[in-house]
């Protein structure tokens, strides 16, 4: 009877939704200001890191709010002949995991994109090196794009176009280290534009230290590659632990209840 319930209150939510008697989008806008407090606070940047300046992170919460409330009255509708305290704090908490989940994803992304570029950025600076010791610095940047990782190409191409354009502050090489946050991206940019602007008779002793500082940073990205990896298995082997100790546990008690029977 309950299963039924629920599939007669699905149906007539659907059609009054449909209708437009019900918009749980509208719920959502009104009560915008509310739900705005449950918004993280690195939010906005990390939806931008994960689709770009142009995407709207409002529109993505306003989403996230309604699969959350979404889910809660869901689950409240097919457990409603057992409501109870507990079982309501239950269904809050399932909508609230999923109303999270997103947040969690564009977390893990940025993390995982972060490890990635972290680990290329030295790489792709020792190839640009070479470059600068033949030609001047932004047309060293333009002939390093075609062997640029993709993950560097859009970035690049923006610094590109608006130094082209006439920009010869240091913007463009701040901006894609800010498109690109990750260690000492910052420092390798200044040291990029001082390079652009130094005389020939300094360009040497420049791309000294410039070779110092790629030097360190490849170093390391070694180290924290081994680092990762050591963490990795340490964690496969934790794992392999538990699943053998409660695999033991659970013959045990079945043992013990075996044992118990007799």
């Amino acid at each position: 009877m309950q299963i039924e319930i629920f599939i007669i209150a699905a149906i007539v939510m659907t059609i009054m939704s449909v209708n437009g008697y019900i918009s749980f989008t509208q719920f959502v806008s009104d009560y915008e200001l509310v739900f705005r407090k449950l918004k993280e606070a690195d939010y906005d940047f990390l939806v931008a890191a994960r689709y770009g300046i142009d995407a709207n992170p409002n529109v993505l919460f306003n989403k996230r709010i309604k699969y959350g409330v979404l889910t809660i009255g869901g689950l409240m509708l097919l457990l409603i002949n057992q409501m109870s305290l507990i079982v309501a704090v239950i269904c809050f908490g399932i909508g609230f995991f999923v109303y999270k989940m997103g947040y969690l994803s564009l977390q893990s992304h940025y993390k995982t994109h972060v490890a990635q570029i972290d680990t290329m950025l030295p790489y792709y600076l020792k190839s640009l090196e070479i470059l600068i010791q033949h030609y001047t610095v932004p047309v060293a940047i333009g002939k390093s794009m075609a062997d640029a990782p993709d993950i560097f190409k859009d970035g690049l191409q923006e610094m590109i176009d608006k130094i082209n354009s006439g920009d010869d502050s240091i913007n463009p090489y701040m901006d894609f280290a800010k498109e690109y946050p990750v260690r000492d991206s910052m420092r390798m940019m200044r040291l990029l534009y001082r390079l652009s602007l130094g005389r020939q008779e300094n360009k040497q002793e420049q791309l000294l230290m410039f070779s110092r500082s790629i030097s360190s940073l490849q170093q390391k990205a070694r180290e924290t590659k081994y680092k990762n990896r050591l963490e990795k298995m340490e964690k496969k082997t934790m794992s392999m632990l538990l699943a053998t100790g409660a695999g033991m546990m659970v013959l045990l008690v079945l043992a013990v209840l075996r044992l118990m029977n007799i």
